[in-house]
């Protein structure tokens, strides 16, 4: 056992040492730019809460930025350096994903962060999309993706991104990845993370016609893992977390490496290549024609 707690210090997950964790800390409340201990965060700007129990060492995550919890640049930017925090604080060893938001888990990311932007900032807006999903696939906490609404798009990508899916038993919330749909092309990772949870076919048909399933039809597939009454959502997200705990730390972390390690560093080592493809693809007129026609659409459905 000595021998295997030295290798384990050495031992990474997207680039992060592993740690076992131990001893109680207080109970603390996440926030940026901040970590405020007993308080509520002030921050008005902020898009999230995060709550971490000390007595169960779980943190909550609830995004809370209206109307659909987007995913802007700071919205990514908050969510990673949260997310960074807690795999830091040896009191917590995992983390529920949520929404205080009705109805909605995350519409994705914000296509006003595409559409009309300078490539220096598309660059900016790409690369924290990498980033927030390579801390989350890497994560060597256990994540639970609490689905209490609707999850499409990016949306999906960051469900994927957990280790557990436990969504909402309401036929009207949809859920997957439908790029094509809005004229934009799925990356290769986001393809890959679709492919290692619902296999190559269902994936290939899916990202092809830019499929949105309901919460019935995605448990079919696999898409997620677990239905429940949408009250009892977060309840289940926690008490499924036991499970998770029960195994061995190092060996499930070192387990959830060796599944997804490959598709870590094939983004790590082509990260640079793929944040090109998408200024390169974004900001050609034809698919900036596209977003502009999908945002007047919206526009029209509102009104």
């Amino acid at each position: 056992m000595a021998a295997l707690l030295r290798g384990l210090k050495s031992f990474s997950l997207s680039g992060r040492s592993l740690s076992i964790t131990s001893g109680v800390a207080p109970h603390r409340r996440y926030g940026l730019p901040s970590v405020l201990s007993g308080q509520r965060n002030s921050s008005s700007s902020s898009k999230m809460t995060v709550d971490l129990d000390s007595s169960t060492g779980i943190a909550m995550m609830r995004f809370q930025s209206p109307p659909v919890n987007s995913l802007t640049l700071d919205f990514l930017t908050e969510f990673a350096t949260n997310l960074e925090k807690l795999e830091m604080d040896k009191g917590c060893r995992g983390v529920v994903l949520t929404s205080a938001l009705p109805k909605i888990f995350s519409a994705g990311l914000d296509i006003r962060e595409m559409y009309g932007k300078s490539p220096e900032h598309c660059r900016e807006f790409w690369k924290a999309v990498q980033e927030m999903w390579l801390k989350l696939y890497g994560s060597s906490m256990v994540t639970v993706a609490a689905i209490n609404g609707s999850s499409p798009a990016g949306g999906c990508l960051m469900a994927l991104a957990c280790d557990y899916r436990i969504m909402a038993d309401n036929p009207r919330y949809s859920i997957g990845l439908n790029e094509t749909q809005l004229g934009i092309v799925a990356p290769f990772w986001f393809k890959e993370n679709m492919v290692n949870t619902v296999g190559h076919r269902m994936a290939e048909i899916s990202l092809q016609l830019g499929l949105l399933y309901s919460a019935p039809d995605a448990l079919k597939m696999g898409l997620v893992d677990q239905l429940v009454a949408e009250e009892a959502v977060v309840t289940t997200a926690t008490e499924t977390m036991a499970k998770w705990f029960a195994v061995p730390g190092h060996a499930r972390q070192i387990t959830k490496s060796v599944m997804r390690k490959p598709t870590i560093d094939k983004l790590l080592s082509n990260r640079e290549d793929d944040i090109n493809n998408f200024v390169t693809f974004i900001t050609k007129d034809s698919i900036q024609k596209s977003l502009k026609m999908y945002m007047e659409s919206l526009r029209k459905k509102k009104a």
